[in-house]
């Protein structure tokens, strides 16, 4: 004799002994599409993934980053270049790039010699405008992948703000005017193909994103609307004039 088991809380019941309501709740439970959640950590791997892919195709290099994301208390612009950017709409936050002078001149020139510039017309020193203007236009690509993907794999959009560029020779606190809902702080580490490092902070605030399938919710309206127009199509012409008043 052949035994079907199903799990329930972690324990195993045979079929047979499994009342009709604990076997209606784990039929309504296969059928029903399970809830996807995405918290704090999954949007920041989405803004990660965003930064390596836009720096990979713009610099014709091989980026990586860190697997571990440091959970700090405060964003921060680091020397020895800063670079920020806003962000509201669907959820509010911000973003800033902290790169060392290395790290940003190997950006810096790997991307314009990518782009077909010749060596020896390249910026020398970080603290030029052409560094400065390069990196500002990096990061907007960046934000703006980093939205293109949001809203693919949340279905939320948000808004930026012009990022800003900033040569540094201390750090800088950084703080929104909005209150957040309990803020959240993170850190991550990038490494470019020459080993040099930059860093990624983050403010955002405590949101999760809870996904529900489509296909039900479709079902379910076009259900009530087939059922809908059916009752208006069997409706009697004495209870269509009694609807009106008449």
């Amino acid at each position: 004799m052949v035994h079907y088991y199903l799990v329930f809380q972690d324990k195993f019941s045979p079929a047979g002994e499994l009342s009709a309501q604990s076997f209606s709740n784990a039929k309504r439970s296969h059928v029903m599409p399970k809830q996807q959640l995405k918290s704090t950590d999954e949007i920041l791997t989405i803004l990660c993934e965003a930064i390596k892919s836009t720096l990979d195709a713009t610099t014709g290099t091989s980026l990586h980053y860190s697997s571990t994301f440091i959970r700090t208390n405060k964003t921060c612009l680091r020397p020895d270049i800063g670079c920020f950017v806003l962000f509201e709409g669907g959820f509010a936050g911000l973003v800033a790039m902290n790169f060392s002078a290395d790290a940003a001149l190997e950006i810096y020139t790997k991307y314009n010699l990518n782009m077909g510039m010749p060596e020896e017309d390249l910026a020398k020193h970080h603290t030029s405008n052409e560094v400065a203007d390069a990196m500002g236009e990096l990061m907007n690509q960046c934000v703006g992948k980093f939205r293109q993907m949001l809203k693919a794999n949340v279905g939320v959009g948000v808004n930026q703000t012009q990022p800003k560029m900033v040569p540094l020779n201390q750090a800088m606190k950084l703080t929104l005017e909005a209150d957040l809902e309990r803020p959240q702080y993170r850190r991550v580490e990038f490494k470019t193909e020459g080993q040099k490092f930059f860093y990624l902070e983050i403010t955002l605030e405590k949101v999760e994103f809870i996904y529900q399938a489509p296909d039900s919710v479709s079902v379910s309206s076009q259900g009530e609307e087939s059922s809908s127009s059916d009752s208006d199509n069997n409706e009697s012409p004495e209870e269509f004039m009694k609807k009106l008043g008449l």
